[in-house]
């Protein structure tokens, strides 16, 4: 099987020559090729990676009229003609001796196999915490709502391998950096297998990390959730939430003023009878694809996100107000991120 190792790279002439010394020697008994995809780089990356070409079997592409490393890594899948592709940076965060670990949980029958920070083993050098706050928040962010990558402990991770096959024919159109969750949601596999690996220090150059990417990342991650067709399930699930409403208020009022019940009673039967409208109508309609398990089960389970949200709601609401929030505006907070809980266990638990 030849092995295509696809780097993408811009200003990275001062770790081209070690990355690609380092890869000759992790790959020796494997037929493989480097392709470098160079944006056209001011340092002349793309030059010295020809020259290097005539020691190593490099295969190089200058791109001067695009830019951006998802767009990179897809011209590299076109241009590759190994069997197995490998994605990595040029920057030495990404050891090469951990690239045959890859290869092999390929040949064992993985689809895709993802070199990750956060299974056992695997783990990050000297990030601050908001570093680390900021890629945590961004994965779980990601597998709320993307359910195809729940699994995935690493699915933003740059560094991976995976076979032809996975991406051949396959429309990828990322925006950013992140082009394995692109994979993951598009892709055609069965098996993903996470190798753990640690993040290490860039070697030289400059981090690309900024605001940029951090606002790509939201761009991506919603075009996924459209084209995966979980923003109608999100539009639909608000749909049912404010009939919820109505039939609360509305039948609130009935049993007072006509009945003249206890507003305290009144308002625990109202509640129940809205939560009941919300599970039939999200069970016919907005999960209807996703019924698995019993009815019974789904309906328990609808009952503890609707009171995990009441509770997320509260606590908000009260921490808020602590700091000094004024209560309307606490409240709404708490509303919006009570709304994102009930949402998330609805769709990974009750009809999970």
């Amino acid at each position: 099987m030849k092995i295509s190792v696809i780097i993408p790279t811009y200003n990275e002439r001062e770790n081209l020559p070690e990355i690609v010394e380092r890869l000759s020697r992790a790959l020796q008994g494997y037929e493989y090729e480097i392709v470098v995809v160079d944006d056209d780089s001011p340092d002349r990356t793309w030059e010295l990676a020809q020259k290097l070409g005539e020691k190593y079997p490099i295969k190089v592409i200058r791109r001067t009229k695009e830019r951006g490393l998802s767009s990179a890594v897809i011209r590299g899948f076109q241009e590759a003609s190994g069997d197995i592709f490998v994605v990595m940076d040029a920057d030495l965060q990404h050891p090469p001796e951990k690239v045959p670990e890859l290869i092999e949980a390929i040949k064992n029958g993985a689809d895709i196999a993802i070199a990750s920070r956060y299974v056992p083993g695997g783990a990050v050098k000297n990030w601050y915490w908001y570093r680390r706050l900021i890629s945590k928040g961004a994965i779980m962010i990601g597998r709320v709502a993307l359910p195809k990558i729940r699994n995935v402990r690493d699915p933003v991770s740059g560094f991976f391998a995976l076979r032809r096959e996975v991406v051949e024919g396959v429309e990828l159109n990322p925006v950013g950096f992140k082009i394995l969750m692109e994979i993951l949601v598009k892709g055609r596999y069965n098996k993903v297998q996470e190798v753990p690996f640690t993040f290490g220090l860039r070697k030289a150059g400059e981090s690309k990390l900024g605001s940029r990417t951090i606002i790509n990342y939201l761009r991506h991650l919603y075009r996924l959730m459209k084209w995966e067709g979980e923003i109608d399930r999100l539009l639909k699930f608000s749909l049912v939430g404010l009939s919820g409403i109505i039939v609360n208020e509305g039948f609130l009022w009935a049993f007072v003023r006509f009945l003249g019940w206890d507003k305290v009673l009144s308002n625990i039967l109202a509640t129940e009878l809205a939560i009941l409208n919300n599970f039939t109508w999200n069970d016919l309609w907005t999960f209807r694809d996703l019924k698995r398990k019993p009815i019974l089960q789904r309906l328990a389970s609808f009952h503890l996100a609707a009171l995990s949200g009441a509770i997320v709601q509260w606590a908000v609401y009260v921490a808020l107000l602590a700091v000094g929030v004024h209560y309307l505006l606490a409240n709404l907070v708490g509303i919006a991120i009570s709304f994102i809980v009930r949402f998330a266990v609805n769709r990974h638990v009750t009809w999970g």
